[in-house]
């Protein structure tokens, strides 16, 4: 790799590295530590291709999600399934992973920016702005600027466009989907939201199992299938369709989040 050798979008990657490097050492005990990740489908990264792949999933933090990936990524491309023992395999990281972000929220501070030189498509939010309901025009750059991500590697993507659970898939995806035809990986997270905070920044309960499921990638007729049935197969496929929502009493949520502390210190101490 050239010293001054950039990526599409202008960022040098020597520098890209470097961050990935620092911000996987600092965050790794997040997901092995204070809390504990439990992966499973991990052995599908490393057979993927180098390009074109998108991945789609829930969403339940502003950062904390995509960071794990980078962890869970990296880890498979290193050998390890289905676990992120060792930060070492982040010494040398696939350096054309990204993640597609609103635009303000990658301008909200110094640690946002630092993370989108590390890899952010940033977009315009066509239905919300500064915490507003908008309707606005998707803008044609924004589309390009996702399809040179994925023509340059690998690119993160939260449909939703929330954090919110059971919100409707955006159209925009479906359309990505069918003009770039890129393999379209899901994955569903869960545990995230109780760990930290609405950012993914702060640490807001120790001892939470955290869950990542990759699923093998989607059968999508790019020609001939409707926008509507790609979204529909991308809810099922995270798990965010309304068949999958109930109503679960208080107490059940307890109890389910206290059998999961216990799962997790035995898991700890065996």
């Amino acid at each position: 790799m050239g010293l001054f050798k950039k990526n599409p979008f202008g960022h040098y990657l020597i520098l890209k590295k470097w961050l990935i490097r620092i911000m996987g050492a600092l965050t790794h005990r997040r997901y092995r530590g204070f809390n504990d990740l439990q992966i499973e489908g991990s052995e599908i990264i490393k057979d993927l291709p180098d390009t074109n792949v998108l991945f789609v999933s829930n969403h339940q933090t502003y950062f904390a999600d995509v960071v794990a990936m980078y962890h869970v990524f990296n880890a498979s491309l290193s050998g390890r399934v289905d676990n992120i023992q060792n930060v070492g395999y982040l010494w040398d990281p696939k350096l054309n992973i990204y993640y597609v972000a609103a635009k303000e929220t990658m301008k909200g501070g110094f640690l946002p920016k630092l993370l989108a030189y590390a890899g952010s498509v940033s977009i315009d939010r066509t239905w919300r702005a500064a915490g507003q309901s908008v309707n606005r025009q998707v803008k044609m750059s924004d589309i390009s600027n996702i399809g040179k991500a994925l023509d340059d590697g690998w690119v993160i993507t939260f449909p939703q466009g929330t954090t919110k659970p059971w919100k409707p898939i955006r159209k925009g995806t479906a359309f990505i989907i069918k003009k770039y035809k890129p393999i379209v990986i899901p994955i569903v997270i869960d545990g995230f939201r109780r760990s930290f905070d609405k950012k993914g920044i702060r640490i807001k309960k120790r001892n939470i199992l955290q869950s990542m499921i990759i699923k093998d990638p989607l059968k999508i007729d790019y020609e001939n299938e409707s926008v509507e049935s790609i979204i529909e197969k991308i809810e099922y496929a995270i798990e965010q369709h309304p068949s999958f929502l109930k109503v679960i009493p208080e107490s059940e949520i307890k109890a389910e989040e206290e059998l999961n502390e216990k799962r997790r210190y035995s898991a700890k101490n065996e």
